[in-house]
């Protein structure tokens, strides 16, 4: 079980002369030659309609501009987003597309099926919490056994009968690509990425899922050297390979499927690893919650068994 890590405006005001008010209609008047506009009015067939109409092509276009600038921003274009041409701007785009939108905590309960050659299928329900950057807490099987691990401080703990069993320096590198990405600065994550020995370059196009992908660190046809697959379109994290922890020469595919929105961001409510074309390892989400208050001592190791959880909904 240790060998798999589980991840789971403002208004611009311009200021425009206030224009006369008129009655009901009266623009309507300007466009029809000849019609009374009063006792004053210049009747004149030569010179009156065009310089009407002037008048009315100058009081739409103020009125656009000044619609323009008191509309709501999800309602004005988006500013078009930079090429993406390598590691770096691409960690920067999807940095920027979800910027103050990503959720920020994460509640799932977890269907977790084990499947491995020559063993028999194992299920069990998992309870994760995660908050971004960087944390998550894994409660594996019943509460009673104490059992489950916590990612937190760039360390990884595994915890049994309620106790720290083990530390490690290491990050999960799926909490980086598919959730912290969206919460910390780009130069955060592409140092992650490096001390995680993903080879930032090259960086190329391909598909999966019948999607147009980036893929970094690995040139075309290499499915054996450690990489990640980014969607093209939504910039979300689809698919990571890598050798696999004890197992030498295989390499374990990582694959986050079926996407879904979820709050401001994105969910992959299914994730499975595939060795040798077989597929080892299951998780299917239910009961998502997304930006639940949760208390600081849930990804505390030394308190696992006092940890305070939210109110179940």
């Amino acid at each position: 079980m240790d060998r798999y890590r589980s991840i789971g405006g403002s208004r611009t005001r311009i200021r425009t002369a206030r224009p006369r008010r008129v009655a009901a209609g009266a623009s309507a008047r300007i466009f029809r030659p000849g019609a009374d506009a009063g006792p004053d009015a210049d009747r004149s067939p030569t010179h009156d309609p065009p310089m009407r109409i002037r008048l009315t092509h100058l009081a739409v276009a103020m009125t656009i501009i000044t619609s323009a600038a008191c509309a709501p921003a999800a309602t004005r274009p988006a500013q078009p987003e930079r090429p993406i041409t390598d590691a770096e701007s691409l960690v920067r785009a999807m940095h920027d597309r979800y910027e103050g939108r990503w959720y920020r905590t994460l509640i799932f309960s977890q269907k977790t099926t084990f499947s491995q050659p020559g063993s028999p299928v194992r299920e069990e329900t998992w309870l994760e919490y995660g908050a971004m950057p960087g944390r998550l807490r894994i409660e594996m099987g019943p509460p009673e056994q104490g059992r489950g691990a916590i990612f937190a401080n760039d360390s990884s703990y595994s915890i049994d009968k309620g106790q720290v069993a083990g530390r490690r320096a290491q990050r999960n590198d799926l909490m980086t690509l598919a959730f912290d990405v969206y919460a910390q600065a780009p130069e955060v994550t592409l140092r992650q990425l490096r001390e995680a020995n993903f080879s930032l370059s090259p960086v190329r196009t391909d598909t999966w899922q019948g999607r147009p992908v980036y893929v970094v660190g690995a040139a075309a046809g290499d499915l054996r050297t450690k990489q990640f697959w980014i969607d093209a379109e939504r910039l979300v994290f689809v698919r990571l390979l890598e050798t696999g922890p004890g197992r030498i020469g295989k390499v374990q595919d990582v694959r986050f499927n079926n996407y879904q929105r979820l709050g401001g961001g994105w969910i992959a409510p299914e994730v499975e690893i595939v060795v040798d074309g077989q597929r080892v390892f299951h998780e299917a989400y239910s009961g998502i919650r997304h930006d639940v208050p949760l208390d600081p001592s849930l990804f505390d190791p030394s308190k696992w068994s006092e940890a305070v959880h939210p109110p179940a909904p």
